[in-house]
């Protein structure tokens, strides 16, 4: 079983700062892309950031200058650091991977979301 777990998420005043993680667990061999998705009330997910294996990162053009992702691939881990947030951020935010595991002795691809992670910006 191969699965990622989220957290740090929590209710910010507007301006302030909070830091996602996401590990990925189980017989992993290796991991692609991660990446960050957002999906507030009555809207569709939405991409916030992605880091390839190699470090290369892409964002949304909103979160531009205020987001960071970085992995610790020792780890298994992404992490999203979020600075001068703003209400209309208020989502369930998501962590998603591209990954190869150990499936008795084949190595399959999945990709993986996890189960979401709640920020509130209040303002």
């Amino acid at each position: 079983q191969v699965q990622l777990v989220e957290s740090g998420g929590g209710l910010v005043q507007a301006g302030g700062s909070l830091r996602l993680s996401c590990e990925a667990s189980g017989r992993i061999f290796s991991i692609n892309a991660m990446g960050w998705y957002r999906q507030a009330p009555g809207k569709q997910r939405e991409l916030v950031a992605t880091i390839t294996s190699g470090g290369n990162t892409n964002y949304a053009d909103s979160v531009k200058g205020r987001f960071t992702i970085s992995r610790d691939n020792t780890k298994n881990t992404v992490y999203l650091q979020m600075n001068s947030l703003k209400p209309e951020e208020s989502a369930v935010y998501y962590c998603n991977a591209d990954l190869q595991y150990y499936s008795g002795s084949y190595r399959r691809s999945l990709e993986v979301w996890g189960q979401g992670t709640l920020v509130t910006v209040s303002s």
